[in-house]
């Protein structure tokens, strides 16, 4: 199920880029840097961990049934959330999180009401996901490589956004949470 639901993300993202390409050009942002090195970095520092690390990450691996039911629900979930956001941003998407299409909108509905990083947070669930249906302690390395990525990415954008649409921005912030959905709602009930 895991390679079945990374595939579909893989096909809506290939076709989309695609089509994307074809209909309008990304203009790049000046004076913030996309954060590839320390990208790059993080996914080496992860691999050594993990190759250092195998042996006793493979003695915490727990293939629990109740594990990999939760893993499943929360992989399909989350595919289906990031396909619903991918799809919701259309035209607008970038593989560059500090390139704006040529006539960007603050996208504030859909999924974009739920989280301000929709494709973020779906995609870290899908890798949350498949480490607990595959094996909570072997796998833990691309959960790591995973929250590294989400948090070099996400300042980018949110510099980006603030930038490009200030008021509109700061309110949109002040409304929905930046990774993690129903977090204001929890903080308000403490």
């Amino acid at each position: 199920m895991t390679l079945v639901c990374w595939g579909v993300v893989v096909v809506v993202w290939v076709v989309g880029a695609a089509l994307g390409a074809r209909k309008s050009r990304a203009r790049r942002q000046a004076g913030f840097g996309s954060g590839a090195l320390w990208r790059i970095g993080s996914v080496i520092a992860a691999v050594l961990v993990f190759r250092l690390a195998r042996n006793e990450l493979d003695r915490v691996t727990d293939h629990a049934a109740w594990i990999q039911v939760v893993g499943l629900v929360v992989l399909i979930a989350s595919t289906a959330f990031t396909i619903w956001a991918r799809v919701a941003l259309g035209r607008f998407w970038s593989a560059s999180p500090n390139a704006l299409r040529a006539g960007h909108e603050l996208k504030t509905d859909g999924p974009y009401s739920i989280t301000r990083h929709p494709i973020y947070t779906g995609l870290f669930g899908m890798v949350l996901g498949s480490v607990l249906l595959n094996g909570l302690g072997s796998s833990l390395a691309f959960l790591l490589i995973a929250a590294i990525v989400v948090a070099t990415r996400i300042p980018i954008e949110e510099h980006i956004m603030d930038k490009t649409f200030p008021d509109e921005y700061a309110r949109y912030r002040q409304r929905v949470p930046q990774f993690v959905p129903g977090l204001k709602l929890l903080r308000r009930l403490h």
